[in-house]
């Protein structure tokens, strides 16, 4: 079992930055690629970024690489999201999750773990 908390969002200007943490609970953190997804206000849970377990590998959704950076500390059992140049359509409610393997990609029902989310807003 994995219980994830995340920490970190609120209210941005555009162009302004913010960092998401999620500490995990559990001793097999380092067994899990780690992923964020974020889900706006009556659109579906898409996803942003994952890291696989050891941080040698990262992928970006499109509409956020260039911008936003993965990381983690598996000492800290904790993954991060640095968020800059943030934009108005990056408003939404921020998940961390948990995949169920090593190395993880884009899809939803790859994750087994998730976070109670934190709000990000940014306004124009």
């Amino acid at each position: 079992q994995v219980q994830l908390v995340e920490s970190g969002g609120g209210l941005v200007q555009a162009g302004g930055s913010l960092r998401l943490s999620c500490a995990a609970s559990g001793r097999t953190f380092s067994s899990h690629a780690m992923g964020w997804f974020r889900q706006a206000p009556g659109k579906e849970r898409k996803f942003v970024a994952v890291i696989s377990w050891s941080g040698g590998r990262k992928y970006y959704a499109d509409s956020v690489k260039g911008r936003f950076t993965i990381s983690r500390d598996n000492a800290k059992n904790t993954v991060y999201l640095q968020m800059n140049g943030l934009k108005p359509e990056d408003t939404a409610v921020y998940y961390c999750t948990a995949a169920r393997t090593i190395v993880a990609g884009p899809l939803l029902d790859e994750y087994d773990y998730w976070g109670q989310g934190t709000q990000v807003t940014v306004s124009s």
